[in-house]
């Protein structure tokens, strides 16, 4: 974003902390500000300088999904829908008023990677129709509330970023939840799964099917393992490579 503003000559500001920054941004007398991809709360203070209010893109149907990992945690519970939220910020987390919603169909072998890039192209383009409608004065606001979610359940989904022990495959989860949890994580930072003494990478997995035994290639170049198949695996220090080729490789170690 910094390279192609100063590109298109636009002053850029880097500021490190956000309440010394009112002041400043106080006298560029902003119509409208856009926040997309911010990990900070953004002080009141600073939300009440642009004229028209703060627009946030949030890769969610929100009120679910709020906080910092939506994607990853959405395709991590299985869900078969998610979409993208423009909101009128408020000084809470991802608590604003919603003043455009898009639902999409979650593919069930789409990765964080795959989905993160078409919602991040989704998500510009209704940023854009969310700034034409602001400065029309078209632009209806609904509050989260109003959507009918029970606050359980807006609870049970909310998002935090994702420490390092859950990079670890949760084999308790059984086959399903395991492929969901390896697609949340990749490409990265990758499902972690300790097999013969070393730990793999794992980027892509499917449910095994019947008679794909445990440690046998399968037709997709996969190799089994406990009720799922490997497709494409990072063994340590190597290359990518799919789950027969690693399978193969270690059997010759």
């Amino acid at each position: 974003m910094k390279r192609a503003a100063e590109a298109r000559g636009l002053r850029v500001f880097t500021p490190e902390r956000l309440k010394p920054f009112v002041d400043e941004a106080r006298a560029l007398a902003p119509d409208a500000f856009v926040v997309a991809s911010y990990g900070k709360i953004v002080p009141q203070a600073l939300l009440d300088v642009p004229r028209l209010g703060a627009l946030n893109v949030h890769p969610s149907l929100l009120p679910l999904y709020r906080g910092a990992t939506p994607l990853q945690s959405a395709i991590a519970d299985g869900r078969t829908e998610t979409g993208v939220s423009i909101i009128l910020m408020d000084a809470g987390m991802d608590t604003g008023d919603v003043v455009l919603q898009e639902r999409t169909v979650l593919e069930p072998d789409e990765t964080y990677g795959e989905l993160h890039d078409r919602l991040a192209a989704r998500g510009a383009g209704l940023l854009v129709d969310a700034l034409e409608g602001i400065e029309r004065g078209t632009l209806a606001r609904r509050p989260q509330s109003s959507f009918g979610i029970a606050d359980d359940e807006i609870a049970r989904t909310l998002t935090r970023p994702i420490a390092k022990e859950r990079w670890t495959l949760d084999q308790t989860r059984g086959p399903q939840g395991m492929v969901n949890q390896i697609r949340s994580l990749a490409p990265a930072p990758a499902a972690r799964l300790a097999v013969d003494g070393e730990t793999l990478k794992v980027l892509g997995a499917r449910l095994a099917r019947d008679g794909e035994l445990p440690g046998m290639p399968t037709s997709d170049d996969g190799v089994a393992y406990d009720g799922i198949v490997l497709l494409r695996v990072v063994p340590p220090n190597r290359a990518p490579m799919s789950g027969a080729a690693w399978r193969r490789s270690a059997a010759h170690a």
